[in-house]
């Protein structure tokens, strides 16, 4: 197939696209960057410049393509109304992502034992959010569901906290680096509160298997959470401090001078629990996921 790709010099979105590729498909490519058009080319991805403010570029591209994966921006609004416009009636698939972020459970660093399932978007659900930024995103994930009404074969492929180094231009995660970038900084691993708050993980080479099986086998309204496992943060921290051979982990002081943490996203991401099962991506698409501990991951390759 020939797919169009948003975010392909993203870390989500350049892996994704390197598998497909590797599958034997046609990327073309947005990235923002005019710089990194040319590095896009070489690894056999055609770049296409521009943003995801740019209408009726993506409604151009979306057209010409067999098929759509939007990996740049999950909260997006009037981008995914532009791609779902430019595709409704044509059967193609579009793949959305998402974050487990819209479960997430602020505590400050302690548990929470609620795990979420995948009929929380199931049809006739009125499952909401409580924080306005999660509820945002939901409706928009809502929004490309629905979409399957109107003749496009739509799939959300919810993630959880990914791990592993990106095979495109992006090669670091959000979360993970996160906690690197302080514990370098500062000389000193640290965690929000206890850290014993946990949040499902999957590495980043599962997540592009399983963009490569929804593009080809999802059925219109498919919602999936993307996950092989979970961990505490305590636990993550305490395999940097290791890796890295730094102190610690110890709790997160917001006033400590080395933090270069925002506090809300200490606090709804870092110190927050996200507890998901992927049922769906298993039993329905056959997903067998390789990579199985983040904590693994960390020890052997985190440098």
């Amino acid at each position: 197939m020939h797919v169009f790709l948003t975010g392909a010099s993203g870390y989500i979105g350049g892996t994704v696209a390197v598998r497909l590729r590797q599958a034997g498909h046609h990327i073309s490519g947005l990235t923002r960057d005019p710089a990194k058009a040319e590095q896009l080319a070489r690894l056999g991805i055609e770049p296409v410049v521009g943003s995801l403010d740019d209408a009726d570029l993506l409604a151009a591209h979306a057209r010409g393509a067999d098929a759509v994966v939007n990996a740049a921006d999950s909260d997006h609004r009037a981008a995914v109304e532009t791609l779902i416009a430019a595709l409704a009636g044509s059967g193609k698939p579009l793949i959305h992502t998402s974050g487990s972020s819209t479960v997430g459970t602020g505590t400050e660093g302690e548990v929470s034992e609620a795990v979420h399932g995948e009929d929380l978007l199931d049809p006739g659900s009125v499952w909401e959010p409580g924080h306005p930024i999660r509820a945002a995103r939901v409706a928009i994930d809502r929004l490309v569901l629905s979409a399957a009404g109107r003749g496009v074969r739509s799939a959300v492929l919810c993630d959880s906290l990914i791990y592993g180094y990106g095979r495109g231009l992006g090669r670091d995660s959000v979360l993970i680096a996160a906690l690197v970038r302080q514990a370098r900084a500062g000389g000193v691993v640290r965690q929000v509160g206890p850290g014993r708050n946990i949040w499902s993980t999957v590495h980043v080479d599962d997540v592009a298997d399983l963009y490569l099986l929804a593009l080809e086998k999802a059925p219109p309204g498919t919602f999936c959470f993307v996950e092989n496992g979970e961990e505490s943060f305590g636990a993550i921290a305490e395999a940097i401090a290791r890796s890295l051979g730094l102190p610690g982990p110890r709790p997160w002081d917001p006033d400590a001078p080395d933090n270069v943490w925002d506090p809300q996203f200490a606090r709804h991401a870092l110190g927050s629990n996200s507890r998901v099962r992927a049922g769906r991506a298993r039993e329905l698409l056959g997903w067998h996921p390789r990579h199985r501990s983040i904590t693994d991951w960390i020890l052997r390759e985190l440098r």
